[in-house]
């Protein structure tokens, strides 16, 4: 008689599990041992710990949108601050002299860099905004938003860069868009 854990023995094959309280080979199907009454498997949940995971992402989200709303209100701030800046030096006296006889001068273009700038700044900030919004709604359409904006920003050195790749991080790949749709539901 082969040794009974040998592979390829059609004994073996038949049994599939044993009982984990006197050790007696259970045949498939049978749930409960008809030695010791013991049940053949414990109930076990499908994922370990997934209420304490989901409660922990859900922090990790949390905060990720409210950096968002800081970064876009801090990138308004700094914008605005910015645009005034460069109106009043582009429409300093001195700056026009230089080119007073050439078919091209410099203050035909500011008003039309200053009106770029200040829609560049608001389309920025407003994605930020949005992204911060998205995530703290936990909509689907919000973690791609906050994607979208984590892969604008990874220029932005150095906060915009830190921001992008924690938010990269944090959202993508499988485990963590497994998590943010779990948290939907």
């Amino acid at each position: 008689m082969p040794p009974p854990f040998a592979y390829g023995n059609p004994e073996v094959e038949e049994v599939n599990m044993f009982c984990s309280g006197c050790g007696r080979a259970l045949a498939p199907g049978e749930s409960i041992c008809p030695q010791c009454g013991r049940p053949a498997v414990p109930p076990i949940s499908p994922v370990p710990n997934l209420q304490f995971q989901l409660a922990n992402y859900a922090g990790r989200i949390k905060a990720l949108s409210i950096v968002w709303f800081v970064y876009g209100g801090l990138s308004l701030a700094m914008g605005i601050l910015g645009i005034f800046f460069a109106e009043t030096f582009l429409n300093s006296p001195w700056m026009h002299s230089p080119w007073g006889h050439q078919p091209w001068r410099p203050e035909m273009m500011v008003p039309a860099l200053l009106h770029f700038a200040w829609v560049f700044l608001l389309l920025r900030s407003g994605l930020a905004f949005v992204a911060g919004w998205g995530l703290m709604e936990q909509t689907s359409w919000g973690r791609i938003v906050a994607i979208v904006a984590a892969f604008l920003s990874l220029l932005r050195i150095p906060i915009g860069t830190a921001l992008g790749i924690w938010t990269l991080v944090t959202l993508l790949g499988y485990r963590n868009t497994t998590l943010y749709d779990q948290l939907q539901r």
